[in-house]
């Protein structure tokens, strides 16, 4: 497919209408494949036009193509139309011309905020990947978004996508069963009840070669350390598994108690590998030690929610091996049971739930898994209890993005039906992140 960064028009528009309103989407300086997501499917309510605001470069390029192999597809092609505007005042032209009613970003994370800011007051509801912040000082930035959305009647939304993963739903669900994980075991700072890790690799390699990451990616003043970007799922799914619909406070449920940060080398021929650049860009050039990138993105902290202590990992190693995916851990211990779901190489990379219950609640607690869940099979070896999900009950992994949208769509219909925890908890959960990448530097410069 030809590349280029100038596509006026990719498919004619189809208009489709939302309720009473026609939605259509902005974008402002894509830059992560999560907003070509966005574009796997025709949104329903959406109209199929959609207009794109960004410098020329690489990011609006890589945009672009997602979006034509989507619309030029053999089986079900999408029909997205962009109107798109590209060059060093992009945000200047949005201004003159606001064409569109949701704004979606998903790119460099320093700016999100700044973006954020200015479309709500300009009067455009929010659809944003993760994270909107990576740096405590923006925190208080954060607040004042949400308090303008609320009052401007607005939808500003955060892209939790693994909270539609069936696996997670089902161990939300089990750790809300009293008969079966009993009460969450408050743990200890240095042994704490709830366990949270995720490995990430910076380099897949599949049919097409090496997958690429932009330059600026490595630079954690534009990405983020680890624990600010991708931990935010993790915590996001602590408050969402552990208090189910309930609001957290952060000043008075929540403390941060400590943090750590340590380094992935990178080598300069692993560097161009990942990213096809041959030299250190210029911003990189202060973190190159004896020629090889010190990346911050590895974070380990601990913090305690209403005084149940919880232990978060985010690690991040260089190349994946043959066939590996991401992989997850999240542990829960209650005085029942402990609940487990993995998420790796065992499990071939599917996110499986595992019950282990204590020897004196064993057979009481399976006999009431088994009328929980009539559908479900189970699989016993040792301690642990296998839940096993039929496949006709997963999601697929591509599907998120849609349920999500979906969900969203449901709020823009109606404000009134987005739950009055939302808004507390993405504070609180920002308030982890953002304090233990402080910690961690305070800890270690």
């Amino acid at each position: 497919m030809r590349r280029t960064i100038l596509a006026i028009a990719l498919a004619p528009a189809i208009l489709i209408f939302a309720a009473r309103t026609e939605l259509r989407l902005i974008e402002i300086d894509p830059g992560h494949s999560h907003a070509a997501a966005l574009h796997t499917t025709m949104l329903p309510g959406f109209s199929a036009e959609a207009h794109v605001y960004a410098p020329l470069g690489s990011d609006l390029n890589e945009h672009l193509n997602r979006i034509a192999q989507f619309n030029h597809r053999l089986k079900d092609p999408t029909h997205w139309a962009l109107k798109i505007y590209a060059g060093p005042d992009y945000l200047q032209r949005l201004r003159e011309e606001p064409p569109g009613n949701v704004v979606v970003l998903s790119g460099r994370n320093e700016k999100k905020i700044d973006y954020i800011m200015e479309a709500l007051q300009d009067g455009q509801n929010v659809l944003a990947d993760k994270p909107w912040i990576i740096e405590a000082e923006n925190f208080s930035r954060l607040e004042a978004a949400l308090n303008l959305a609320g009052e401007k009647g607005l939808i500003a939304y955060d892209c939790m996508t693994q909270r539609f993963d069936k696996a997670y739903q089902l161990q939300r669900e089990l750790v809300g069963d009293r008969d079966i994980f009993g009460e969450p075991v408050p743990g200890t700072p240095d042994a704490p009840s709830v366990r949270m890790e995720n490995l990430h690799a910076l380099l897949k390699v599949g049919s097409a070669g090496p997958n690429r990451r932009p330059a600026w990616y490595f630079d954690i003043r534009q990405q983020g350390e680890g624990i600010a970007d991708v931990g935010t799922h993790l915590v996001d799914l602590v408050e969402w598994t552990l208090f189910a619909d309930q609001a957290i406070d952060y000043r008075r449920d929540v403390r941060v108690l400590r943090a750590e940060r340590s380094p992935l080398m990178l080598t300069r021929e692993q560097f161009s590998r990942v990213t096809g650049e041959t030299a250190w860009p210029e911003f990189l050039t202060s973190v190159v030690k004896d020629d090889r990138l010190e990346y911050f993105t590895n974070s380990v902290a601990v913090f305690s929610i209403r005084g149940i202590n919880v232990y978060l990992k985010v690690r991040w190693e260089y190349e994946a091996a043959p066939g590996a995916k991401d992989s997850y851990f999240a542990g829960y211990q209650g005085s029942r049971s402990r609940i487990e779901l993995r998420e790796g190489a065992t499990e071939h990379y599917v996110p499986e739930v595992f019950v282990i219950p204590s020897p004196e609640s064993r057979a009481a607690v399976l006999s009431k898994l088994k009328s929980r869940l009539p559908h479900f099979d189970f699989e016993q070896s040792g301690k642990d209890i296998h839940v096993i999900i039929p496949p006709r009950n997963r999601t697929p992994d591509d599907q998120y993005f849609a349920l999500l949208v979906e969900r969203f769509l449901g709020y823009l219909r109606n404000p009134k039906t987005i739950p009055a925890w939302e808004k507390p908890n993405m504070i609180a959960k920002y308030y982890v992140t953002t304090k233990a990448v402080q910690l961690a530097r305070e800890g270690r410069p």
